[in-house]
């Protein structure tokens, strides 16, 4: 696994692994400023969901769509005036977990609901594409939750003039996931818009499925004292992707993790699982954060336990990326109860033998809200939630 020990640095050497093509497009610049603006300097207190208001002369940025502190901008203006956040006894936006659900009356069940859209760029990258990525990130929002996924809807917009062959594709590969989980797809739309409006095709859908009330998992249910476990590398995702659209050259390939986590899922679940989440946007970061100041605790990982490949770690170093924000669409994090992590990498390994599996840090009582790395120098530096997306559609 690579060392992270300089990972904040913006390095602008050409790392021998990785070759760039000379008409390197804006999202890598991009990237760099974001960088630039000091993401993760100081120790102040950030409180996700405390945001400023939205300057009503302002845009809509892409950082928006980030998952980071611009998004938690952009729900507040959506929420403004919602009078019915939820319905008794279920889960809705005021937990702004990653669904919600409804209870089920006379029974001690309740249907969960999470929605999901898709805009990733290229359509078709290594190791996956928009069809397989959808279907997988929609059940797995499902999975995290503590939920058994039983339905799906899914609606499609398309750009005029992109190749039925492809459309067909991204079909079948969002079909075949749905029947390898045995999950119904029940209800559906499509839209045609004009050539140039959109780019190629989106896909947004619904993932419902059934949980005991008694069983569901949401992000404000970590412990101190919990063990923090990764179900495997992190970041795969977006750098196979960012490798993909930008022509990036390396000697080692590179694949996106995307997979549903079905089995990892139930193996947390075994373990007694207090939080489960997949670190899509905004990568272990967003996800930490939102876990420590959902649960009010401080979580304190090891930098030196936290799973990234090589090639993941020169290509951030290179390009001025913070390994941390990279989104996986095949990976959990996931707190247990204190003397669980071990088992729970045990059973991920013999799910997925050679991902990388690990028990990253704990959580605890003092400091709460706060993320913070032990680094492998022997400093602690503070991790907070980013402020938008470094690289726009990843997902």
């Amino acid at each position: 696994m690579g060392q992270l020990s300089h990972f904040f640095i913006f390095c602008t050497f050409r790392h021998p692994s990785v070759s760039i093509p000379r008409n390197c497009t804006s999202s890598i610049r991009h990237a760099r400023v974001f960088m630039q603006q000091g993401i993760f300097n100081g120790m102040g207190k950030h409180v996700r969901h405390a945001t400023e208001p939205i300057d009503p002369n302002a845009t809509v940025q892409l950082g928006h769509g980030a998952g980071g502190r611009m998004t938690s901008e952009l729900i507040d203006l959506l929420l403004e005036g919602v009078m019915y956040k939820n319905l008794e006894g279920g889960i809705g936006t005021l937990e702004l977990d990653d669904g919600g659900a409804i209870p089920v009356p006379g029974s001690n069940s309740l249907v969960v609901i999470t929605s999901d859209g898709h805009t990733v760029d290229p359509l078709v990258f290594p190791g996956g594409n928009l069809g397989k990525l959808s279907a997988c990130g929609t059940i797995n929002d499902v999975l995290m939750l503590g939920a058994k996924p039983v339905a799906m809807t899914h609606v499609m917009i398309l750009e005029e003039g992109i190749p039925f062959k492809l459309v067909q594709m991204i079909n079948e590969s969002f079909v075949s996931v749905l029947n390898q989980q045995e999950v119904a797809l029940i209800a559906g739309d499509t839209k045609v818009m004009p050539h140039g409006t959109v780019s190629g095709c989106i896909s947004a859908t619904t993932g419902i499925g059934i949980v005991k009330e008694t069983g569901i998992i949401l992000d404000s249910g970590v412990q101190p004292g919990d063990e923090i476990v990764v179900s495997g590398t992190l970041g795969d995702h977006e750098i196979a992707l960012l490798a993909s659209r930008e022509g990036l050259g390396f000697e080692t390939e590179l694949v996106s993790d995307v997979e549903v986590l079905d089995k990892v899922a139930g193996a947390g679940l075994e373990e007694g699982a207090h939080a489960m989440k997949d670190p899509t946007r905004g990568g272990l970061a967003t996800t930490l954060n939102e876990f420590a100041l959902k649960s009010q605790v401080s979580i304190w990982i090891e930098e030196s336990s936290i799973p990234f490949k090589d090639t993941t770690v020169n290509a951030c170093q290179m390009l001025g990326l913070n390994p941390f924000e990279l989104a996986s669409e095949g990976r959990a994090v996931i707190a247990v109860p204190k003397g669980h992590g071990d088992a729970l990498v045990g059973k991920i390994n013999q799910i997925h033998p050679n991902t990388g599996a690990a028990v990253i840090g704990r959580a605890r009582s003092d400091h709460a809200g706060k993320v913070l790395l032990k680094t492998s120098i022997g400093g602690t530096r503070v991790v907070r939630t980013p402020i938008g997306e470094p690289i726009p559609r990843v997902c």
